[in-house]
C-alpha cells in the first residue's frame, strides 16, 4: 500500500479534514478544516467538525466552491497522494456539474460609461436574484 494508507478495519478512523484533503476534494488542509468549521462538510448527514472521525463506508458530503460533492469512503488515507491513488479511496456519487451556460452571465459595462448608478445597481441585483425589495429592509 502507498504511504499514508491504512488497512481497512471497522475500528479504524481518521479525521474528516485530513481525509477530504488527502483525496483532493480541497487544495489545502486549512481550507478543508475551514469548510468543516463552516458547516460545509457532513458525514452521514451530520455536520462534521474538523476532528470528526470518518470510517470506511461513511458518506461524506462537501460543498466545494459552487458544487456539492457526495462521496463514499472506500479506503482511509491521512496523507495526500496522487490523483490516481486518491480516486481509488472514494466512490463519487456527486450530481453532475451544471452546464457552463447555466452559470450567471458576466455583466460588462461599456467603456467610458462611468460607475453604475444606484438604479443600475438595483437592476443588476434584481437580475442576479438578490434584491427585489425596494424599501431597503
Amino acid at each position: 500500500m502507498a504511504d499514508g494508507a491504512r488497512e481497512d478495519t471497522s475500528s479504524e478512523s481518521t479525521r474528516v479534514d485530513q481525509w477530504v484533503w488527502a483525496v483532493r476534494l480541497f487544495k489545502t488542509r486549512s481550507a478543508a478544516a475551514s469548510a468543516c468549521r463552516g458547516g460545509h462538510v457532513r458525514v452521514n448527514g451530520a455536520t462534521a467538525k474538523p476532528a470528526s472521525p470518518v470510517r470506511v463506508g461513511d458518506q461524506v458530503e462537501a460543498r466545494v466552491g459552487q458544487r456539492q460533492r457526495v462521496v463514499e469512503v472506500v479506503r482511509l488515507i491521512n496523507k495526500r497522494v496522487g490523483p490516481p491513488i486518491a480516486a481509488e479511496c472514494l466512490v463519487d456519487h456527486s450530481p453532475p456539474p451544471p452546464p457552463a451556460d447555466v452559470f450567471a452571465p458576466v455583466f460588462r459595462r461599456d467603456r467610458g460609461t462611468g460607475r453604475p448608478t444606484k438604479r443600475d445597481k438595483r437592476q443588476l441585483d434584481r437580475l442576479r436574484g438578490r434584491g427585489g425589495d425596494r424599501r431597503g429592509r
